[in-house]
């Protein structure tokens, strides 16, 4: 979550978004021409011709991840979209790809970290992020292991070394370029830390056989990790960035922002319900919660997992963005060549669809 001038950096794993300022516009318009013809073509065709006659858009496509629950899920679940219905297209594969799939109209909503969302709107996609999704506390964070005999106590011991990141151009290499240059490291010292792609689920393990010298941990991989012992956290973001903070945001299509207002403030706003009903709701209640969509929804998935889930994590009332969201990452992004001079925040996002003022209403589950 790419490709960011920095080859020095990163090595040539999977970018999910990497090359997309040359080919996102040309995606965007082949997506959207597709769709105009193949009007029997379920969800992207339904959006387009409800558009046409004046009726919004009530089934929204999105992409899940296997073994947890999105906001927008929960949302669903506990009625607060009202008559509008999620329509699973598939599982993403990372953030970046995630809201590319929403710039090429595959799906309506997606996620992904700030920075990310920044990237893709610079390079001209046609997307605005409508509300925070994820964050960090003191509950809920990513940290950055070693090994616990590993001779790595500083920044400056990082360089010439390998730290495991699930992809690149996103949280987790914002964070370690953020720690690295407040640590006093130069950009060409920076360059020579390596960041390699290995997938979360096999991140302790390298870890442990030594074939990256730091691994990047969160969630339920973390609390696993520690429960095991051997490890020991060197940095996490909450120390890095301070927190807590929101980290993420879900974008919508401008174009499906214009055509489809009521739906937009439906699911903007019912996310923000979901959020605090999070942030309200006894822990265990949420976990069954949880529990109980995955169920649900039938899709061959393990539930162990959801017994580490600890916070909602985003630091904001019912999501609302707000403009140090992003300008925290300009350095970052200045550095990595992401932008230039200062940001224009006015076209990055909008909180004119999250009409939550209040706590979220008692929730009426659909059973």
């Amino acid at each position: 979550m790419k490709n960011r001038n920095q080859p020095a950096r990163t090595t040539p794993a999977a970018d999910p978004a990497g090359g997309i300022a040359g080919r996102i516009a040309a995606a965007a318009a082949a997506a959207m021409a597709l769709t105009l013809v193949l009007t029997g073509c379920g969800g992207a065709a339904t959006a387009q011709s409800g558009g046409s006659q004046g009726t919004e858009v009530k089934t929204v496509r999105y992409q899940g991840s296997p073994n947890t629950v999105a906001l927008v899920e929960v949302a669903e679940d506990l009625g607060y979209l009202g008559d509008v219905k999620l329509e699973w297209v598939s599982n993403t594969t990372s953030g970046p790809q995630s809201i590319q799939s929403v710039a090429t109209d595959q799906t309506d909503i997606g996620g992904a970290f700030t920075g990310a969302v920044i990237k893709l709107i610079e390079a001209g996609a046609p997307v605005k992020a409508v509300i925070n999704y994820y964050g960090e506390d003191k509950d809920t964070f990513t940290g950055y292991y070693v090994e616990e005999g590993s001779p790595i106590r500083t920044a400056r011991d990082l360089i010439g070394k390998k730290i495991a990141v699930n992809t690149l151009g996103a949280h987790h290499e914002a964070v370690i370029n953020t720690h690295l240059k407040n640590s006093g490291l130069t950009p060409e010292e920076i360059k020579q830390v390596q960041l390699v792609v290995v997938p979360p689920n096999e991140t302790e393990v390298a870890l442990r056989k030594k074939q990256v010298d730091v691994g990047t941990l969160g969630g339920v991989l973390q609390d696993r990790a520690l429960a095991e012992g051997g490890v020991r956290a060197l940095f996490t973001d909450v120390g890095v960035i301070g927190g807590p903070f929101d980290a993420g945001q879900y974008v919508l299509r401008n174009d499906f922002l214009a055509k489809n207002p009521e739906t937009s403030r439906t699911l903007v706003t019912g996310v923000a319900q979901a959020i605090e009903w999070e942030r309200t709701t006894p822990r265990d209640q949420v976990i069954a919660k949880f529990e109980e969509i995955i169920a649900k929804r039938g899709r061959n998935e393990s539930t162990e997992a959801l017994k580490y889930w600890k916070s909602v994590g985003v630091a904001s009332p019912g999501g609302r963005i707000q403009e140090r969201d992003f300008t925290r990452w300009s350095d970052y992004l200045q550095s990595a060549g992401i932008i230039n001079g200062e940001l224009d925040t006015g076209k990055l996002y909008t909180n004119e669809f999250n009409l939550l003022e209040t706590p979220a209403p008692a929730a009426t589950s659909k059973g």
